[in-house]
């Protein structure tokens, strides 16, 4: 199974861009899109709690899982 982040869904969502979140949660640019384009490997509760506070989401509004192609 892969985490997929939908980040990038819901700053559209939000209309909003990833510089504006990085701004608001005092995450580097670079950060942010490292997590938008499922590159990070991990994330923290804080980071994740920052994101969900600005965003008005729960976590699981910024991820799902999907089965790996040589699982199907």
């Amino acid at each position: 199974m892969a985490v997929v982040i939908t980040l990038d869904q819901m700053l559209a969502k939000r209309g909003m861009t990833l510089s504006e979140l990085s701004a608001r949660v005092d995450i580097t640019l670079a950060n942010l899109s490292i997590l938008k384009t499922g590159k990070a490997k991990a994330i923290r509760f804080s980071t994740l709690d920052a994101i969900c506070r600005e965003l008005q989401c729960q976590p699981g509004d910024l991820m799902m899982q999907e089965p790996d192609k040589a699982e199907i």
